[in-house]
């Protein structure tokens, strides 16, 4: 069985991880001293309230303070938030993200699936209005999607907010790779017309610390908020993780240079994976799904590298793959393995032809 989710080191000889999508720049300074510093609390209880970190993301984002939960990463807050509201049924447009799925059969929801269409990119469209029937308690959403890239229209998003106030549907938004494709698309200024959404951030990726596993809830309407912060456990964030959290808050450079390195390497990746005959999928985030008939995933663990085999991501199977942005030199090295891979395989351009057409 294929995994469910990138990053298993563990269990592969890998020199080369791009299977997960953090930051190509690495975790920032300010992190890695604060966490040294806080080796040094380690003899007490972190604060169970998070407070220091709760103001810092409350300065950083303009958020009222009292709007914020923090979860043991946004994992944990998909569960809280599904524990908490425990839908009948559930709507998750796929292919996405496995934890959403995970989070309602947790809850002892039924989930309705609704197919994203290969044909337009496996972006959003109007299906996702008419999906959302007055059964539904609970649409999982995110923006932009994993593992395709892709970002929802503003208009759609707003129609689909309006639609799922009108008829109760709680939206729980997964932003968390908001943050690599620029301003304008976020929903936290939505946050209170709109007391029904709860938008899901993490750490882990734009500031590359999955290791620290934290993630945050905003969310405008009390009672909603109250739900889900009672299924959250006492002591959920260590102090390495509200040190981290505290330091990272803020690094508004580290974050734009971030989206100029990720920018330029996701259009030289494209461009160079399309010459090789690969296809790729329109995104913005700092990952591309790609389509090839060749067996990218074994071909490359071969030679030391890892990405992510989307077999088991419900509405894909076999032949799609999702590959990091990383810096130019572990670009070039995944090119230049995929190159050789290429002329051990000359036919496999026929095959990609034949998909398209």
């Amino acid at each position: 069985m294929k995994a469910i989710h990138g990053g298993d080191i563990y269990r592969n000889r890998v020199k080369l991880d791009f299977s997960v999508n953090i930051n190509p720049l690495g975790m920032p300074e300010e992190a890695v001293r604060a966490m040294r510093l806080a080796a040094g609390l380690c003899c007490r209880y972190p604060d169970p309230e998070a407070e220091e970190l709760k103001k810092a993301v409350s300065v950083a984002y303009r958020l009222p303070a009292e709007w914020l939960l923090f979860g043991n990463g946004a994992s944990e807050l998909f569960l809280a938030a599904a524990h908490g509201l425990r839908p009948e049924k559930v709507l998750i447009p796929v292919p996405s993200f496995y934890g959403y799925e995970h989070a309602a059969k947790a809850a002892g929801s039924r989930i309705r699936w609704l197919e994203l269409k290969r044909e337009n990119g496996f972006r959003a469209g109007e299906e996702l209005l008419s999906a959302l029937t007055p059964d539904i308690g609970l649409l999982f959403l995110a923006n932009p999607n994993n593992p395709t890239g892709a970002l929802t229209e503003n208009r759609l998003l707003a129609a689909v907010l309006e639609r799922c106030q009108r008829q109760g549907i709680v939206v729980v938004l997964d932003e968390c790779f908001i943050e690599f494709c620029g301003g304008g698309h976020s929903l936290l200024p939505a946050l209170e017309r709109f007391p029904n959404l709860c938008v899901i951030r993490a750490f882990t990726k734009i500031y590359a610390i999955p290791g620290v596993r934290l993630g945050w809830l905003a969310c405008a309407d009390d009672e909603l908020r109250g739900r889900i912060a009672a299924q959250l456990p006492e002591w959920n964030l260590s102090c390495f993780a509200q040190a981290a959290g505290c330091a990272c808050a803020g690094l508004e450079d580290y974050v734009e240079r971030t989206r100029r390195i990720v920018r330029t390497e996701r259009a030289f990746l494209k461009e160079r994976l399309e010459g090789l005959g690969i296809r790729v999928f329109p995104g913005e985030a700092d990952f591309l799904l790609l389509y090839a008939q060749r067996p990218l995933y074994e071909e490359l663990l071969g030679r030391g590298i890892l990405i992510r085999d989307c077999t088991s991501f419900r509405g894909l199977g076999k032949g799609f793959y999702r590959i990091a942005v990383k810096s130019r030199r572990e670009n070039e090295i995944l090119l230049q393995a995929l190159r050789e891979g290429k002329e051990a395989a000359p036919d496999s351009r026929k095959g990609e032809r034949e998909w398209k057409d």
